[in-house]
């Protein structure tokens, strides 16, 4: 934010200079938190489109159907619906914060509005942490409850306790590592534009005072 240093350096020099400053630093701000939503609103969309394509090269549909396990498919059918659905809310959520971010004139409402954006990417972050989170528990639960390929496995788990021992900390090893490469995926995509949108939070709130 060289700029927005200058300006500052110019309007603590000159008292004349004060309102003119204030109003440009604002625009400034005002702008660039404009266009940081406008990537939140950006990415979300490429996120859903990058699912769909990998969901259509690994066709889950043909795994359920060879479980023949009817009920799983529509289980899953409903849950895939359900997931589109919230994600669908939330990219409708980001696209109304960017137009409200974009058409405010005032400091406070502007303020106001950046604080809602950062909450609403925060809930959406953690809403797709949670469905990974489930859709790790559900494969892992067919995987050994209904697939003929993991049977030998399922029996000597289920007489010997210490191989039960070891397959489960091999999964919970594995929901770990997969939940914490999410995890820095999101936080180096949405965090880096939540930090530089509360960056200007905060010198909106220096102009308030």
């Amino acid at each position: 934010m060289k700029e927005l240093d200058l300006l500052k350096r110019d309007w603590q020099k000159n008292d004349a200079f004060k309102q003119v400053s204030e109003v440009e630093i604002y625009k400034m701000l005002h702008t660039k938190s404009s266009s940081i939503v406008k990537w939140i609103f950006i990415i979300s969309i490429l996120e859903i489109l990058l699912w769909t394509l990998i969901s259509v090269f690994f066709n889950t549909d043909e795994y359920l159907k060879n479980l023949n396990f009817k009920k799983l498919e529509v289980y899953f059918q409903v849950l895939t619906v359900f997931n589109y659905a919230v994600i669908l809310v939330f990219i409708y959520l980001f696209y109304k914060n960017y137009v409200a971010i974009s058409t405010t004139v005032s400091i406070k409402q502007l303020m106001k509005d950046i604080l809602k954006t950062r909450k609403t990417v925060q809930y959406y972050v953690w809403y797709n942490l949670g469905m990974m989170f489930l859709g790790l528990i559900l494969g892992f639960y067919m995987a050994f409850a209904y697939n003929p390929d993991t049977a030998a496995l399922a029996e000597k788990m289920h007489n010997d306790p210490k191989i039960l021992v070891f397959t489960i900390g091999i999964l919970i090893l594995t929901m770990v590592v997969f939940l914490s490469l999410f995890w820095l995926f999101y936080r180096l995509i949405y965090g880096i534009l939540l930090k530089r949108l509360y960056a200007n939070y905060k010198e909106l709130k220096k102009i308030d005072l």
